[in-house]
């Protein structure tokens, strides 16, 4: 219960009133003691009047007056003459004296609460004024251990009150936070519940109807998000359905242009000169548009499938990757080194790391090829305590700004003219399934170098 938020407050509730009510009573038990006392002042003064009504009085009717008064002895001082009016002997030395004429409060706390802890038979010494100006001054002896039942008396039964007052006031408050608070709070959560089963249904977003104007500013914002979410999801949809239409339109496409293709070879074997010199612009044409339908069609996959991770040695790899590329590559044009120390092995998808390799060494040697000049593109890798790093290094130009802005975006991050800027997109895809990250470590005038990071453990992929 107290994990809840009622039950808290429930709880916050009861201390605090509890609390309340011990500062209430403390002083009620210091204003009931002083009232006591006050009483036996005034009882003690009725008493007297008996002698002041006659010269003498009989032993037993002195200490039946003193008894109904509750006291030992009473002075009553009446014209500047102190006289003893009644007295009877005192079974105990005084113990103290208190003066209730113009008492500080705080020390009608202090004495009621020594009276509260006193132990014992103590005889204590009362001063007070006598009521309609009897006289300058009473002063009484008086047992003080009846004070103290009467007043423990007193404080139980405020405990006892104060402690019903709590429990009511307690409850009062948990059916109002329950109803005013908790219920409403119970409401939005089921609401977000059922919203969440389907978000894309219009009807399921939240309608602001609070009272409280801190939860319907909550019911507000959350109207808002989950408008936008919806809206968002909704479109996620229609673009979805448009890359399928896209991916089909692209796989027609590339079969209209490969059987084009084959004609544009053809055409490179006629005689005339200018078939000769068009021929070549209109094979080059046909094959980006092929390349972009290809890289537009393995981009629009729903996903990629998750990595099957393996244990295995990079360098038969790299050097596939390599000597596949050899053979797109004029002979002293661009030289494709390795260097992978022996015996490296690290854990990943091998199929799909050939895949981002293959991308990054032919995006590198392409920009190379662009310039006209002979360069060098270097496939290196380094293992450290946490981490496999591959690193893919060039002599090329480097990237142009833009490239460098939208580097990872699919149809934005692409360098060479009329491509689809897909390939880095899916290779940093592909990097990320298995935990990693494919970063551009630099780009300058001197080259280009691609960084491939792979975590030595990856607990979230299945082996």
């Amino acid at each position: 219960m107290f994990n809840t938020l009622s039950g808290r407050f429930l709880a916050l509730t009861t201390v605090f009133v509890m609390l309340a009510e011990v500062l209430i009573f403390v002083p009620s038990v210091a204003r009931f003691r002083q009232d006591y006392l006050q009483l036996r002042l005034e009882r003690a003064q009725i008493a007297s009047l008996a002698l002041l009504a006659s010269d003498t009085l009989d032993a037993d009717l002195e200490a039946e007056l003193l008894e109904n008064a509750g006291v030992y002895n009473v002075v009553l001082r009446r014209d500047e003459v102190r006289q003893l009016a009644l007295s009877s002997p005192l079974p105990e030395p005084i113990h103290a004296t208190y003066d209730l004429r113009e008492v500080p409060a705080l020390t009608l706390i202090r004495d009621a609460l020594g009276t509260l802890t006193g132990t014992g038979e103590r005889i204590i010494r009362v001063i007070g004024d006598p009521v309609q100006q009897g006289g300058l001054l009473i002063e009484v002896t008086m047992d003080e251990a009846p004070l103290r039942a009467e007043m423990l008396d007193y404080g139980l039964r405020i405990l006892i009150l104060s402690a019903v007052i709590s429990v009511v006031t307690a409850a009062l408050l948990f059916a109002a936070v329950q109803a005013f608070l908790v219920l409403p709070i119970k409401r939005v959560v089921g609401q977000i519940q059922s919203y969440a089963d389907a978000p894309e249904d219009a009807r399921r977003i939240i309608s602001p109807r609070a009272s409280l104007r801190e939860l319907r500013e909550a019911e507000t914002a959350l109207q808002a998000m989950e408008t936008q979410l919806t809206s968002a999801l909704r479109q996620k949809d229609r673009l979805a359905q448009l890359g399928s239409g896209v991916a089909k339109v692209s796989h027609d496409l590339r079969n209209i242009l490969t059987s084009a293709q084959l004609f544009a070879d053809r055409l490179e074997g006629s005689e005339d000169p200018l078939v000769k010199r068009m021929a070549p612009k209109l094979v080059g044409s046909i094959t980006r548009a092929v390349n972009l339908c290809e890289s537009t069609l393995a981009f629009g996959r729903a996903e990629e499938p998750p990595p099957q991770l393996a244990r295995f040695e990079l360098a038969p790899l790299v050097a596939e990757v390599i000597e596949a590329e050899r053979l797109a590559t004029p002979e002293g044009e661009v030289a494709l080194v390795e260097e992978i120390p022996a015996g490296f092995v690290l854990r990943a998808d091998s199929e799909q790391l050939f895949r981002v390799l293959s991308n990054l060494v032919r995006n590198a040697r392409q920009a190379i090829t662009a310039t006209g000049k002979t360069g060098r593109v270097t496939v290196s890798a380094r293992e450290e305590d946490e981490e496999w790093w591959i690193f893919v290094t060039d002599t090329g130009p480097g990237l142009p700004p833009r490239a460098r802005e939208h580097l990872f975006l699919a149809f934005r991050g692409g360098v060479a003219k009329g491509g689809s800027g897909l390939g880095l997109a899916i290779a940093a895809e592909l990097v990320r399934g298995h935990g990693g990250r494919l970063e551009l470590s630099r780009s300058d005038e001197t080259g280009t170098e691609f960084a491939i990071c792979l975590p030595r453990s990856a607990p979230a992929l299945s082996s």
